[in-house]
C-alpha cells in the first residue's frame, strides 16, 4: 500500500467515528419526539453516550493491539460496530438507544487507537504530525457533509435509517481494511499480554510529563468540539431560527478545521509542532474574549456566531494533531497502550468538558463562548507546566 492510500484508509477509519457522532444531529428532534424525551437538553445524551463509550473502549484496545497486532483488533471491533448500529436502529425506548450508542462508541474506539498506533508504527515527530494532519484533513470533511447526509437519509425514511447507513459504511471500511491495509506491528515487536505489562504501559504513559500533559491539552480542546456539537442544533434552530440551513452552517464551521489541518500538514515540518499549536492556543483565547464582548454588547448575530466559531475551530485544528504527535513521541515503543491511555483521557475529559458546556445552554451563545475561553486558559496553563515555562522555544525537528 502506498502512502496516499494508507492516509486515506486511516482517514476512513477515523471517519467511522465522526459519522457516528455527526450524522444523526439533524435527527435529534425526531428521536426526541418519537421516544418522548421531554427535556430538549436530554437529547444531547445521544451524542454524549457514544463518546463516553468511545473513551472507555480505548483503555481495552491498546494492549490488545500491542499483543495481537493492529488488524485483528480492528476487524473484530468494526464488526461489533456494525452490530451495534443495527441494535440502535431497532431501539424502541430512549434507554435502549443510549445503550446501543454506548456500545457503538465502545466498538469504534479501536478506530482511533489502531489508527494512531499504525501511524506511530511508521512515523515519528514532525512526520507523524504531518501524516496525522493529512488524515485529519480528509477526516474533517466528514463533519461538513455528515449532517447533510443525515438530512438526505431522513428524506427517504425515519431516523432509524441513519443507523442502518452507519452500519453499511463501517462494513465497507472493514472490507477495505481486510483486503488492503497492511499489518504494521511485526511479531518481534509484540508485547505479551499480562496484568504487569498492561500496568507498566499505562504507568509509563501517565508518568511521562509530555505524554500526560499533551493528552490533557488534547482532551480540553476536544471538549470544545464536543460542547459545540452537543448544542449547535439548538443554537442554530432555537436561537437563530436557521433550522432549514443547519447542515450548511454546521459544515461551514467544520470546514475551517479541515483547512487548518491542511495548513498544518504543509507547515509543521518547517515550523514545528510547538510553534503552531501554541500560536493556535493564544489565538483561541483572543477569539473567545472577543466573542464574549460581542455577546455582552448585544451585537451577536447568526453570522457573527459562525465567524467566531469557525475561527475557533481553525485554532483547535492547529492544535489537535500536534498535541497528539507530541503526546505520542516519548512512548512510541508502546504505541498501542499509550494511544489507549491518551485516547481515554482525551475522550472522557472531553465528554466531561463538552457535556458541561452543552448542558449549560440557556438559549444564548454565551455558555459556549465562556466555555471556550476557560478551555483556552486551561490549555495554556497545561502547556506552561509541560514545557516548564519555555513557550515558543526552539526544538529539535525530530521532536517537534
Amino acid at each position: 500500500m502506498g502512502r496516499r492510500e494508507f492516509v486515506v484508509v486511516i482517514a476512513a477509519l477515523m471517519a467511522v467515528n465522526a459519522l457516528g457522532i455527526d450524522m444523526m444531529l439533524p435527527a435529534l428532534a425526531d428521536i426526541g419526539a418519537e421516544l418522548r424525551i421531554a427535556d430538549a437538553n436530554d437529547r444531547q445524551w445521544v451524542v454524549t453516550a457514544y463518546i463516553l463509550g468511545f473513551g472507555l473502549g480505548q483503555l481495552v484496545y491498546g494492549p490488545l493491539a500491542d499483543r495481537f497486532g493492529r488488524k485483528p483488533v480492528l476487524a473484530i471491533t468494526l464488526a461489533g460496530f456494525v452490530a451495534a448500529s443495527l441494535f440502535a436502529a431497532e431501539a424502541t425506548t430512549f434507554p435502549a438507544l443510549l445503550g446501543a450508542r454506548l456500545l457503538q462508541g465502545f466498538m469504534s474506539a479501536s478506530t482511533r487507537v489502531v489508527a494512531v498506533a499504525m501511524v506511530r508504527d511508521n512515523f515519528s515527530g514532525r512526520r507523524m504530525a504531518r501524516t496525522m494532519s493529512l488524515a485529519q484533513m480528509i477526516f474533517f470533511v466528514v463533519p461538513i457533509i455528515a449532517p447533510s447526509i443525515g438530512e438526505l437519509l431522513l428524506s427517504f425514511g425515519p431516523w432509524r435509517i441513519i443507523f442502518y447507513a452507519l452500519g453499511a459504511f463501517a462494513a465497507a471500511v472493514l472490507a477495505w481494511s481486510l483486503l488492503r491495509l497492511p499489518e504494521t506491528l511485526p511479531t518481534t515487536r509484540r508485547v505479551a499480554l499480562s496484568v504487569s505489562t498492561v500496568v507498566e504501559g499505562y504507568r509509563a504513559t501517565l508518568t511521562n510529563r509530555h505524554s500526560l500533559g499533551y493528552a490533557i491539552a488534547s482532551s480540553l480542546t476536544f471538549g470544545g468540539i464536543i460542547g459545540f456539537v452537543a448544542c449547535c442544533q439548538q443554537i442554530f434552530v432555537e436561537r437563530f431560527g436557521a433550522g432549514d440551513r443547519f447542515a450548511l452552517l454546521f459544515g461551514l464551521c467544520a470546514f475551517s478545521m479541515g483547512c487548518a489541518s491542511f495548513a498544518n500538514s504543509r507547515l509543521v515540518e518547517r515550523l514545528g509542532t510547538r510553534l503552531i499549536s501554541q500560536t493556535g492556543v493564544f489565538a483561541f483565547i483572543a477569539l473567545s474574549i472577543a466573542h464574549i464582548l460581542t455577546i455582552a454588547a448585544g451585537a451577536e448575530t447568526l453570522w457573527s456566531f459562525i465567524l467566531f466559531q469557525a475561527l475557533s475551530m481553525t485554532c483547535i485544528g492547529l492544535c489537535g494533531s500536534n498535541f497528539g504527535a507530541m503526546a505520542m513521541e516519548p512512548v512510541g515503543h508502546i504505541a498501542g497502550s499509550a494511544s489507549s491511555v491518551q485516547g481515554f483521557i482525551t475522550s472522557i475529559c472531553g465528554v466531561i468538558v463538552g457535556s458541561w458546556i452543552g448542558q449549560s445552554y440557556d438559549g444564548t451563545t454565551l455558555p459556549l463562548a465562556v466555555g471556550n475561553l476557560l478551555i483556552g486558559l486551561a490549555v495554556l496553563a497545561v502547556i506552561y507546566v509541560v514545557e516548564q515555562g519555555r513557550l515558543f522555544r526552539p526544538h529539535h525537528p525530530a521532536a517537534g
